[in-house]
């Protein structure tokens, strides 16, 4: 693995899982707009909210243009293991995607996916980024992915703060009990 491979243009490169990425993330913020519509009243977003937005907006773009240069390794270990860690992230970011989608729209998510994190289509976005990092061997990738690991947490509080906004009680009671990310426990901070 290194930290900046070869640049190259070519159709075995990374750009190949970018498509299905893309494809997921579009479809995410379609089920999000379409259940969202019309409800956000008078909350307001910070300065700082929609600076770490364009951020991880930008984080996400130049990713993807790094990715149309990366060429896949291929047939080496390092390719399927980074396949399975994708794949795996895609399937869970679509479970996720349909778990929000099809649940009630005036009510928190609590079924599916969300019962074990609070997260789970960034925990999927996140996993397809990794794969994709680990496909490609890059180190420079994988960092982009840590520093948009970072973002993407500091975006959460004003998800969070937006449920708390629009579902009050039913939302704390389930952010009490639900930890933001799997595998990571609940810190017993109350809101």
């Amino acid at each position: 693995m290194s930290l900046t491979p070869e640049f190259e243009l070519g159709l075995w490169n990374a750009w190949i899982l970018v498509i299905p990425m893309l494809i997921i993330l579009f479809s995410e913020m379609r089920a999000t707009a379409s259940r969202e519509s019309g409800k956000a009243g008078d909350f307001q977003l910070t300065k700082k909210e929609n600076r770490i937005i364009y951020a991880i907006f930008l984080g996400m773009v130049v990713s993807w243009v790094y990715a149309v240069f990366l060429p896949l390794q291929l047939g080496t270990i390092w390719l399927y293991s980074g396949l399975i860690i994708c794949l795996f992230g895609m399937v869970f970011t679509i479970i996720a995607i349909l778990n929000f989608a099809t649940s009630p729209k005036d009510k928190v998510v609590t079924t599916g996916l969300y019962r074990f994190t609070r997260n789970p289509t960034y925990i999927g976005m996140i996993l397809m980024q990794i794969g994709l990092g680990i496909a490609c061997t890059s180190w420079l990738f994988l960092l982009l992915t840590v520093a948009l690991m970072i973002l993407l947490n500091a975006d959460l509080s004003t998800e969070e703060r937006y449920c708390l906004y629009r579902f009050g009680d039913d939302y704390r009671k389930y952010k009490n009990r639900t930890p933001r990310w799997i595998g990571i426990p609940k810190s017993e901070k109350r809101d």
